[in-house]
């Protein structure tokens, strides 16, 4: 049975996350507060932020500045977006 969540961003029931997907509190609170749907969009969008600003993992800033942005995109603020990138059309 899939494991429903209250998701932050979409603010519905939706199916939840199979494991926390950072270490410690923070993980704790995305796995119980995130839907699976909203953890890929962020992932997607990650992906792209890490390219477009040729971010190192390997950085704290880096690093800050991803958690910054994630915390934003599952909240429903203004986030980081790729420059230029049109989502496409369903």
């Amino acid at each position: 049975m899939t494991r429903l969540v209250f998701c932050r961003k979409y603010k519905q029931e939706l199916p939840g996350l199979l494991a926390p997907p950072l270490p410690g509190q923070v993980g704790k609170d995305l796995y119980e507060n995130v839907s699976e749907k909203a953890w890929k969009e962020w992932q997607s969008n990650q992906t792209m932020l890490i390219n477009e600003h040729r971010l190192s993992l390997m950085e704290p800033d880096s690093r800050k500045f991803l958690m910054k942005e994630m915390h934003r995109f599952l909240e429903n603020e203004e986030y980081a977006r790729a420059e230029g990138y049109i989502p496409p059309s369903s």
